[in-house]
């Protein structure tokens, strides 16, 4: 009964002074999202847009459809789903590998990722002292590339032991069984944290990786190129959810809490708090969304340069030269 209460009383906040949003249809149009994980609080602005009424307004029934065994960025492409929230690795591997995508939104202004280790152990000060140490890894190219940038660019030898762990690399790590992984700074350190693990870490653009935005919202060039307007009602009543969220945080995680399977509502709330206290979700002045074309680039290129980026044999791509086409905001208000 308080939970509910406290939703109806958020229900009454006023929304965030965004553009307005592009005026409904007569009939409510069908649209679908691919999330690319379970739910959790980088899809935050989806379910405030959704919950708030945000959607309807637009004259969207707006479907967000759960994470599954297939990635959000092939669904996207196959036309499985309107719209993809896809990780900023997913989306670059997906439109470098040829697929015909475009991005629309950046929810996360900075990378939230981070090398993590234990704080006691005294043999780790610096990146260089992960050389020949053992790293619970999840499997991917850019995982490698991103650690051995790190260790050579503070002078270390780039050799080190993997073990893939996926999630478990947290239990693995706070038992000391490895030597360090990577986290996502609004949830497993903030979860890290509340368990009251004692860890320490690096933060990747301090060690020469760019700083990259994370959490693309994309749909396909033909559907940006058919219905621009359906792009556009979506996008701002998706923009109005987010921002909203920025400035109400423990309402929002009390929408996100109603809306998902949580067994511990306080790393919602605490991963909210992380996020807006991080000036994640804003960057200065920029919209919320917005997509920094000169970040964008850097990470593009360092992902070729590095490597990561492959076609469907395997072969390493050639950085093309320019990525300016690959993300398109036009329906974003100025």
């Amino acid at each position: 009964m308080i939970r509910f209460a406290f939703l109806a009383a958020c229900l009454s906040l006023s929304a965030p002074a965004l553009a307005e949003i592009p005026a409904p249809t007569d009939a409510q149009t069908p649209v679908t999202i691919a999330l690319d994980w379970t739910l959790n609080t980088n899809h935050i602005g989806l379910i405030v847009a959704r919950d708030r009424g945000f959607y309807a307004e637009a004259g969207l029934e707006v479907e967000i459809l759960p994470y599954s065994d297939t990635s959000s960025a092939a669904l996207l492409a196959s036309g499985a789903a309107d719209f993809g929230y896809l990780t900023s690795l997913g989306f670059l591997s997906a439109r470098a590998g040829g697929a015909d995508l475009v991005a629309l939104w950046a929810t996360m202004q900075h990378e939230t990722g981070r090398l993590v280790y234990n704080s006691d152990n005294a043999a780790i000060t610096r990146p260089a002292d992960l050389s020949g140490k053992t790293y619970a890894g999840f499997g991917s190219a850019w995982e490698t590339a991103l650690i051995g940038t790190m260790i050579a660019h503070d002078g270390g030898d780039p050799v080190w032991d993997t073990v893939t762990l996926g999630t478990g690399a947290y239990e693995a790590l706070a038992a000391g069984q490895v030597d360090f992984t990577l986290e996502v700074a609004t949830w497993e350190g903030v979860n890290g944290a509340l368990l009251g693990r004692h860890q320490s870490a690096f933060r990747y653009a301090d060690y020469g990786i760019p700083d990259q935005q994370n959490g693309y919202i994309a749909t396909r060039a033909t559907v940006l190129a058919a219905d621009p307007d359906l792009v556009t009602r979506f996008m701002r009543a998706t923009q109005a959810g987010y921002a909203w969220a920025a400035d109400h945080p423990d309402a929002a995680a009390e929408m996100m809490i109603a809306a998902g399977d949580f067994p511990n509502p306080a790393l919602v709330h605490g991963s909210m708090q992380a996020i807006v206290e991080g000036g994640y979700l804003r960057d200065g002045a920029a919209p919320v969304g917005a997509i920094d074309a000169d970040r964008f680039a850097a990470m593009a290129r360092f992902l070729f340069d590095s490597g990561v980026l492959k076609d469907a044999g395997g072969a390493v791509l050639a950085w093309p030269g320019d990525v300016s086409a690959w993300y398109d905001q036009s329906w974003m208000a100025k």
